[in-house]
């Protein structure tokens, strides 16, 4: 199937997933007259979807209190941490280009499914859509988009479970090279060791850990050039677990 035929189905696809509500609230970290930096909660959509049902997001909320305001970047659904949000088009644009430049430095800490025998390593594997199996993303040698990930063990240990299981885990930190859809958790996945709470990539397969609450993926440091000041902003958040 060629890019063509794979983006002419997705735009066919429809959308079904409905958002639970949010209770939990955005922590604005940091904040001047070009832009914002927040703690986005897991379980909050980064941008309303087309379904009415959808609109509560990060930048349903955050518009209100600073108009005009525009996403630089998204986190799934279910991750939680650090985004930089732009006040004007000008501020979003520069940002933009960072990004897209591959200067910004993102960092995140995750729970693995597993425990990874290596203590760090280097994931390289294509990314492309898959409309056989929307919304999920999958390895694709062929039409795949170039993905790259790090990944560096903190520690490998057991929780005990509800049922008294105990369920092998490795605490890691990411440091994706690239920023595709789903990067990290279908890269963790494909070595063997899916994020811990991931429903679309077999985080809640192994045995004791169905009912994980979330998905456990947190967005921990992010390192940019302010666009004005032209200073370096190395903002980090701690992982909640």
């Amino acid at each position: 199937m060629s890019t063509s035929d794979t983006d002419s189905l997705m735009s066919k696809i429809i959308d079904t997933f409905i958002a639970p509500p949010c209770h939990d609230n955005i922590e604005i970290l940091y904040q001047d007259d070009y832009l914002v930096l927040i703690n986005k909660p897991s379980g909050l959509l980064s941008l309303s979807g087309k379904n009415p049902q959808n609109m509560d997001s990060v930048h349903y909320r955050l518009v209100q209190l600073f108009p005009g305001c525009t996403l630089v970047h998204r986190l799934d659904f279910g991750t939680s941490g650090l985004m930089v949000i732009a006040r004007n088009k000008a501020i979003n644009a520069a940002l933009c280009q960072q990004f897209s430049q591959r200067t910004v430095t993102k960092v995140y800490h995750a729970l693995l499914c597993g425990h990874l025998e290596d203590d760090e390593g280097i994931i390289n594997a294509p990314i492309g859509k898959d409309p056989a199996l929307f919304p999920l993303m999958s390895i694709c040698s062929i039409n795949g988009k170039p993905a790259r990930s790090g990944y560096q063990v903190i520690e490998r240990f057991y929780h005990e479970s509800q049922s008294g299981k105990l369920v092998p885990l490795t605490r890691v930190q990411l440091t994706p090279e690239t920023g595709r859809t789903h990067q990290l958790r279908i890269h963790c996945q494909h070595v063997g060791h899916p994020i811990l709470g991931c429903d679309l990539y077999g985080g809640r397969l192994l045995a004791g850990t169905e009912k994980t609450p979330r998905l456990m993926l947190h967005a921990s440091e992010l390192h940019f050039v302010h666009p004005i000041n032209k200073e370096w902003i190395n903002a980090r958040n701690a992982s909640p677990f």
